[in-house]
C-alpha cells in the first residue's frame, strides 16, 4: 500500500484538506465575532486527565540537574484552559493538538485536533447552541447541506432533537436507567445488570455499573442518534460526568454530547468548580483505572488550586477532524489529517 505522501494519493486528499482549512478559517472568524480570544495551551502536562478510560502518551523531562520528571502529552487542553479562566479570561478557544493512546480506527487517531472553548458565567445550554451553529457553519463552508458518515445522513440545519440520557436508554434500549441510580447519582450495579439482561444485553460478573452503561450506549443508543437531524444528548448520570457540575436532579449532571450520523462530535459540561468534589471524583476514576488497566495518573494539584478561583463556566470539546470528515464525506479520519500518524 502506498504511503499517504505519494503524489497520486495526496492529489486525491487535497480537496478534503483544503476544505478542512476553509472550515477552520470560518470557525476562527465566528469565535472572534463572538468576542472569544484564541489561546494555545501547552501539550505537556503533569497529568493528562483523570478519566478511567483515557490513555495517555508519557515522556520524561530531563532537568538541568540531571534528574528526570514524568510528564504526559495532554488528552485535552481542559486543565490548562480552566487555569486561564481562573486567571481572568472569560471567553477562550483553542484548536489544540491532543494525544490519546490505544485509539486508532475510522473515527480515532492517536494525534488529532480538539477544538475546545469556554464561556465564563454562561449556562451550558448556550454552548450547546454554539455546537449546533458550528456544525451548520462547517457544512456551509464545505459547500454542502448535509453531514454524511457511511450510509447515515444528517441535516445540520434541521431542528435538533434534545434527549436526556434516560430517555435515550428507554427509547433505544428499553431500560429504565434512572431506576439504577441512587438519589446522589451512584449507580446500583445489580439493578442495572438485571435490567440490561432483560433487554438482551450480555453482562458478566466482572462488569460494574460503568461497564454496563458503556456497553448499552455504544451498542444500542449511539448508532440511533443524529440521524436526519442533530441530537443533543443531555443529563448524563453523575457517575459518568467526572468534570461536570450536578444538575437540579442530583442523580444527573450538566454534561451533554452532540451527535450527527451516529457519531459523537462534541462533549460539553456545565463545569464543576468545587475542588473538594473534583478531587473525590478524580480519585474514584483513578481507582477504576487501576482496577481495569493496572495504572493510574497523578492528580494535577495546581488545577485543583485553580478551581477555587475559577468562575462558573461552561465548556465544550469538539472533535474537529470528525466534523470535517462528516462535512466532506470522507470515510476515515486519516483522509482529513494533513499528516496522519505513523
Amino acid at each position: 500500500m502506498s504511503p499517504w505522501w505519494s503524489p497520486h494519493i495526496h492529489v486525491d486528499r487535497q480537496p478534503l484538506l483544503r476544505r478542512r482549512n476553509a472550515i477552520r478559517r470560518a470557525f476562527r472568524g465566528w469565535f472572534e465575532a463572538e468576542g472569544f480570544t484564541e489561546v494555545e495551551c501547552g501539550a505537556l502536562a503533569v497529568s493528562p486527565g483523570n478519566e478511567a478510560h483515557l490513555h495517555a502518551f508519557s515522556t520524561e523531562a530531563l532537568l538541568p540537574s540531571g534528574e528526570t520528571r514524568r510528564l504526559y502529552l495532554h488528552t485535552s487542553p481542559e486543565f490548562a484552559a480552566k487555569k486561564l479562566l481562573a486567571a481572568g479570561e472569560a471567553r477562550i478557544f483553542d484548536f489544540a493538538r491532543v494525544f490519546r493512546n490505544r485509539e486508532r480506527g475510522a473515527l480515532h487517531a492517536p494525534e488529532f485536533t480538539m477544538l475546545e472553548w469556554y464561556r465564563a458565567r454562561a449556562p451550558y445550554e448556550v454552548v450547546q447552541q454554539d455546537c449546533l451553529t458550528l456544525i451548520r457553519l462547517a457544512a456551509e463552508t464545505a459547500g454542502t447541506n448535509r453531514l454524511v458518515y457511511r450510509d447515515r445522513v444528517c441535516d445540520p440545519a434541521a431542528p435538533a432533537q434534545r434527549l436526556t440520557v434516560a430517555e435515550a436508554f428507554s427509547i433505544h434500549a428499553g431500560i429504565d436507567l434512572m431506576a439504577t441510580l441512587s438519589p446522589n447519582g451512584v449507580g446500583d450495579r445489580d439493578a442495572f445488570a438485571v435490567k440490561a439482561r432483560r433487554a438482551g444485553f450480555v453482562v458478566t460478573e466482572a462488569d460494574n455499573w460503568s461497564d454496563i452503561f458503556s456497553r448499552v450506549i455504544a451498542a444500542a443508543v449511539e448508532p440511533k442518534l443524529g440521524l436526519g437531524a442533530p441530537t443533543v444528548l443531555v443529563e448524563y448520570p453523575r457517575c459518568e460526568a467526572a468534570l461536570a457540575r450536578a444538575a437540579p436532579d442530583q442523580r444527573v449532571a450538566e454534561r451533554f454530547e452532540l451527535y450527527a450520523c451516529g457519531v459523537e462530535l462534541a462533549n460539553g459540561f456545565g463545569e464543576l468548580t468545587d475542588p473538594v468534589e473534583q478531587r473525590t471524583r478524580f480519585e474514584a476514576e483513578m481507582e477504576e483505572k487501576q482496577r481495569i488497566y493496572g495504572e493510574r495518573y497523578p492528580i494535577d494539584e495546581d488545577f485543583l488550586a485553580a478551581l477555587e478561583h475559577m468562575p462558573p463556566a461552561s465548556g465544550v470539546a469538539l472533535g474537529f477532524d470528525r466534523l470535517v470528515m462528516l462535512a466532506t464525506g470522507a470515510p476515515r479520519i486519516d483522509e482529513v489529517l494533513w499528516t496522519p500518524a505513523p
